[in-house]
C-alpha cells in the first residue's frame, strides 16, 4: 500500500503521542510498579473511549466474532508486548530496548510480505527500514549497543514484543473488512486488554499500595487519554489506509519525537549525533515513501 500524505501526517502525530508516553511513564513508575502502570494505562483509556463512544452515539459490535477478533488484537498489541517490554527493561538499559524496539518495522514488513498480497517487500522498503534502524541507533548512541553481550533473556523479550506487534498489524487488517470504526476498534481493543490483564493485576494486590500523589494521577491520565486512547484511534486509522507494514514505521519516529520533546519541554541539549540520526532516519523515510525516488527515475528516463 502507498503511504499518503495524510498517513504520513498521522504517523508523525502518533509518534509524538507515543514519544510523549516516556514522560508520563517516567513519573508513574517512580512510585508505582510497572505492571500496575500498564494496567491503569489500558483501563483508564478504555473508560475514556467508552465515554467518548457513548457521547458520540457510536455502538460497540454485538457479534461474538468481532469481540473474539478484538480480544486477539488486545493480546497481540497490548498484553504480550507491554508485558515483555516492561519486564525486558528491568534486565537491559532503556536505550538498548529502544533500539531493539525499532526492529518492529522489520517484523511487520517481513510478515506482511509473506502473509499479504498487497504489501510485498521491495528493495527500496528494505533499504528504508535499514536506514531507519541505523538512524535510531545513531540517535540513541552506539554506547547503548554495549549491552548486547549480556542479559540475553531481556533482549529476547523486547525482540519477541516486536514480533507480537508485527502480527498485531496483520491481524488488525480484518477490522476494515468488518466495517468497524477506528474509534470502536480502539475501544474494543483496550477494553479486552484491561480484562485480560486483570488476573495478573489482582495477584499483585494493588490495593495495598499507598496513594501515589496527584502528579502521578495526572501522568496516568495523560498516558491513558493521549498516549493510549487517542494514539490507538490514529493507529487503526493508519492501518486501514496505509497497511500493516507501514503503520509500524511509527517505531522509527518515536525516538526522534521523544528527544525533540525533551529538547522543547525540558530544555535537554541536542548533540551532533542527534542531528546525524535525524538525517539518516529522514533518508530512510524517503526510501519508504517511494514517490521522490520514482520521480527521480522518471526524470532520469
Amino acid at each position: 500500500m502507498q503511504i499518503t500524505n495524510a498517513a504520513w501526517a498521522m504517523l508523525f502525530v502518533l509518534s509524538v503521542l507515543w514519544g510523549g508516553a516516556f514522560f508520563f511513564v517516567e513519573v508513574a513508575v517512580a512510585v508505582l510498579p510497572p505492571f500496575v502502570v500498564v494496567w491503569l494505562r489500558v483501563a483508564l483509556a478504555a473508560l475514556a473511549l467508552v465515554a467518548f463512544c457513548w457521547a458520540t452515539g457510536r455502538r460497540m459490535p454485538a457479534a461474538r466474532e468481532a469481540w473474539v477478533a478484538l480480544a486477539v488484537m488486545g493480546l497481540l498489541n497490548n498484553v504480550i508486548p507491554f508485558s515483555l517490554i516492561t519486564w525486558g527493561q528491568t534486565e537491559i538499559e532503556s536505550g538498548l530496548a529502544s533500539i531493539i524496539n525499532a526492529m518492529t518495522p522489520v517484523s511487520a514488513v517481513l510478515l506482511a510480505h509473506f502473509f499479504t498480497e498487497d504489501e510485498k517487500l521491495t528493495g527500496a522498503r528494505a533499504m528504508g527500514v535499514g536506514l531507519g534502524i541505523l538512524g535510531v541507533t545513531v540517535l540513541i548512541g552506539w554506547d547503548a549497543l554495549s549491552g548486547l553481550g549480556g542479559a540475553v533473556l531481556g533482549q529476547l523479550a523486547v525482540l519477541a514484543a516486536t514480533v507480537s506487534y508485527g502480527f498485531s498489524s496483520l491481524w488488525g487488517r480484518r477490522f476494515r473488512a468488518m466495517g468497524l470504526d477506528p474509534v470502536v476498534t480502539a475501544t474494543g481493543q483496550v477494553t479486552c486488554s484491561t480484562v485480560l490483564l486483570l488476573p495478573a493485576l489482582l495477584a499483585m494486590q494493588p490495593w495495598t499500595l499507598p496513594f501515589p500523589g496527584w502528579d502521578v494521577v495526572a501522568s496516568l491520565i495523560g498516558l491513558a487519554v493521549f498516549a493510549t486512547a487517542l494514539a490507538y484511534i490514529l493507529f487503526f486509522r493508519i492501518l486501514a489506509i496505509a497497511g500493516a507494514g507501514n503503520v509500524m514505521l511509527v517505531t522509527l519516529l518515536i525516538p526522534p519525537s521523544a528527544i525533540l520533546l525533551g529538547w522543547a519541554i525540558l530544555g535537554e541539549r541536542l548533540g551532533p549525533q542527534h542531528f546525524a540520526g535525524f538525517a539518516i532516519i529522514g533518508l530512510g523515510l524517503l526510501f519508504l515513501d517511494g514517490r521522490m525516488l520514482a520521480a527521480l527515475r522518471r526524470r532520469g528516463a
